[in-house]
C-alpha cells in the first residue's frame, strides 16, 4: 500500500494540546490498520506564499485548532483548495469556523462574513462569541440522524471535549439555509457544534476537539473516519 500523506494546516505549538494529540490520533489509527499514513504541518503564513501549491502531494486536509492563525488567508486558500478538490476534509475548532467562513465567502458570495476574534467591529461577525464558551470541559452534542457523524458514531448523544469560544453566530446561521453546507449536530443551547458537506466522501466541521482522545490512548472514531476517507 502507497503512503497517505495527510496535511495539517495551522501553526503548530508545544503549548497546544490538540497540537499534541492530532498526530498521536493519526498513528494509533494507522497502527490499527496497518496504513502507512504520515502528516506534515504546513504554517499557515507559507500557504499564504505558496498559493497552496504545497497541498497537492496530499491526500487530505485537517484544518486544526490554534485560532487566531498567524495568516487567516492561507488558512482559508488551504480550506477552498480542499474543497474544490474534493478532498477528505477535517476542520477542528478554529479549523471548523474558518471553514464555515471560506463557504461562506466563496460558495455563497457573502464577501463580508468575518470572524469576530479577529474583527470585533465587524458588521457581520458570522463567526461569534459562544453562549458559554467552553474550555478544558466536555459538552453533550446531539447529532442528526441523516449525518455522517451519526454513522460515525452509532448513536444520536455524544460527549467531547471543548477548548472554544467562538463559533457559528445563531443570529447569523439563517444565511446558510438551503446550501450544502448542514448542521450536523447542536449542544444543549442549540447552537451550531457540527457540520457537513453533503455529497462528499468527507468533509466533516466539528467545533469540538475528538483528538483529545488520543492522549488516553483512545481512537477518536471521526479522525479514524477522516483517514480512512484518504486512504482507501
Amino acid at each position: 500500500m502507497p503512503e497517505t500523506r495527510i496535511a495539517l494546516v495551522g501553526d503548530y505549538s508545544v503549548s497546544v494540546l490538540a497540537h499534541k494529540a492530532i498526530p498521536l490520533a493519526i498513528d494509533l489509527i494507522a497502527q490499527r490498520h496497518n496504513w502507512l499514513v504520515s502528516c506534515d504541518w504546513l504554517s499557515t503564513r507559507s500557504l499564504e506564499t505558496d498559493g497552496t501549491t504545497s497541498l497537492s502531494q496530499y491526500r487530505a486536509v485537517w484544518c486544526v485548532p490554534g485560532s487566531p492563525y498567524e495568516s487567516e488567508k492561507g488558512a482559508i486558500a488551504a480550506i477552498r483548495y480542499a474543497r474544490e478538490n474534493y478532498l477528505p476534509f477535517l476542520g477542528t475548532c478554529s479549523g471548523c469556523q474558518h471553514a464555515i467562513l471560506e463557504f461562506a465567502r466563496n460558495v455563497l458570495g457573502i464577501k463580508n462574513a468575518e470572524h469576530a476574534e479577529l474583527n470585533p467591529s465587524t458588521s457581520l461577525p458570522l463567526i461569534a462569541p459562544l453562549s458559554c464558551g467552553l474550555v478544558k470541559e466536555k459538552g453533550t452534542i446531539h447529532l442528526e440522524t441523516n449525518s455522517m457523524l451519526y454513522q460515525i458514531y452509532g448513536m444520536k448523544t455524544v460527549e467531547e471535549g471543548y477548548y472554544c469560544r467562538y463559533g457559528l453566530n445563531p443570529k447569523l446561521e439563517y444565511l446558510l439555509n438551503s446550501s450544502d453546507l448542514k448542521v450536523s449536530g447542536r449542544d444543549n443551547n442549540g447552537e451550531v457544534w457540527a457540520m457537513e458537506f453533503t455529497g462528499r466522501k468527507f468533509y466533516v466541521l466539528a467545533q469540538f476537539q475528538p483528538e483529545r482522545a488520543a492522549l488516553e490512548g483512545k481512537i477518536p472514531a471521526v479522525v479514524e473516519a477522516f483517514v480512512a476517507a484518504a486512504v482507501v
